[in-house]
């Protein structure tokens, strides 16, 4: 088998991520009772837009970049959802990332439905020349299907606070205005948010300090590993770390350390930072990514790509707790693995909800124009992460369901009494 230009961090098994949101729509689906009509509204995507980016390079070739925009649902509010720069961006990931979106929006109770972009191309390959170029591309291409009360795209692999900032000037021109709340994850000098960077992994703090409450564990005596070492992955491992709990290990695509004694997570961010590996780390041994997926540990946060824990690993696995960092890190047969043996998932549809919940704090300044402190905006979060969780393991217990079923069940029934309310617009 060839293998993937993705930077796979373990061996898994090939499984088309939007398979896997549609099967898991499914047995939801099952669950509620939903109706043939309703199930392919559902299943479909509200709008899809391909484009192709034709771009000067710096050397005055032109290369041409394919490029997307989907919008899944927007019956509760207008799409939200990350833009992802990768050489293996595809439209049915892209259908996959959208579909999620809809049901983090919905799960941590937010007022979007959900959206994902993508461009096919290698980021690290452009000149900051390039790059804006590409952005600018992109914006102008898709400007007709975005808009504050339409979709609200924000930053995702491969992209960052720079990207959006170029993206909201070229929309903005086009509008003839500046317009700010197009886009979050925006520089806080243009309208982005304090407390932005660490969102998705506060989000993740607060969803294992739960998870370890109700499992009746104490951070002291908690270990963690951390797949994946890029935003999420670091906030993860300093928040968790700044609570108390053992980060014994992390990895990143060069492979993965391991400390029994726990790690000076602030000298590991910045080993990777300096050098672009963590393996450089000097005070720990060095594990591959499919060791440190089966390290003894308590919790496990999966924050890099999908299919990460699969089949073929699954029964290897020991954590007692998975936060999933990434989007659809665990294969449906693995899931199912997993939930038999007694390992508690906090699924990526509400583990990972803290960069949308703090996107969503970002549009609501940009509309109001009033801007918080990072209290209150850490405060708001751990508020509706915390209320999402409970409202997420309540479903689990009254009904008998895994968290992720119920987080699935829970995001979905309110997308569908949304949708019955407003009725299905031609």
């Amino acid at each position: 088998m060839v293998e993937s230009k993705r930077e796979v961090l373990s061996s898994s098994e090939v499984v088309d991520p939007y398979v896997t949101a549609l099967t898991q729509f499914d047995v939801a689906a099952d669950h509620l009772g939903l109706n043939e009509s309703m199930r392919q509204y559902l299943r479909n995507n509200q709008r899809e837009l391909v484009v192709h980016l034709p771009l000067r390079m710096d050397d005055g070739s032109i290369e041409v970049f394919w490029a997307c925009r989907v919008q899944h649902n927007w019956s509760r509010g207008p799409c939200k959802g990350g833009i992802r720069y990768h050489p293996d961006a595809n439209l049915d990931e892209v259908r996959a990332l959208a579909m999620w979106m809809s049901w983090k929006c919905s799960v941590a109770n937010i007022p979007y439905g959900g959206g994902k972009g993508g461009i096919k191309v290698n980021h690290k390959k452009l000149s900051r020349h390039e790059a804006e170029g590409l952005a600018r591309r992109y914006a102008v291409a898709i400007s007709p299907v975005i808009g504050p009360d339409v979709d609200v795209p924000a930053p995702d692999v491969g992209t960052d606070a720079q990207t959006m900032a170029w993206i909201a000037d070229a929309y903005s021109a086009t509008q003839g205005r500046w317009t700010p709340a197009v886009i979050t994850g925006k520089p806080i000098s243009l309208g982005g948010t304090v407390g932005r960077d660490a969102a998705t992994g506060s989000g993740i703090m607060y969803v294992v300090q739960e998870a370890a409450r109700r499992r009746g564990l104490s951070p002291s005596s908690t270990t963690v590993a951390i797949q994946g070492f890029g935003n999420a992955g670091q906030w993860s491992a300093r928040l968790l770390a700044g609570k108390g709990f053992q980060v014994v290990a992390v990895s990143d695509t060069s492979g993965g350390i391991h400390n029994g004694q726990g790690l000076d997570i602030e000298a590991a961010i910045a080993q990777k930072n300096n050098s672009g590996r963590v393996t450089d780390y000097p005070k720990a041994d060095r594990i591959t990514n499919e060791e440190l997926l089966t390290l003894p540990v308590d919790i496990l946060v999966p924050a890099a790509f999908e299919n990460q824990i699969t089949a073929a690993n699954a029964p290897a696995v020991k954590a007692k707790i998975i936060a999933e960092a990434a989007n659809g890190p665990t294969t449906p047969e693995a899931d199912r693995m997993l939930n038999d043996s007694g390992v508690i998932i906090i699924p990526d549809i509400l583990a990972s909800a803290g960069g949308v919940v703090v996107s969503y704090f970002e549009w609501v300044q940009n509309r109001s124009g009033m801007y918080w402190d990072e209290k209150e905006v850490s405060n708001r979060l751990e508020q509706v992460m915390t209320r999402a969780f409970q409202e997420v393991a309540a479903v689990s217990e009254r009904e008998k369901l895994t968290m992720r079923e119920a987080a699935l069940i829970l995001g979905i029934r309110r997308v569908v009494e949304a949708t019955e309310l407003r009725g299905m617009r031609p």
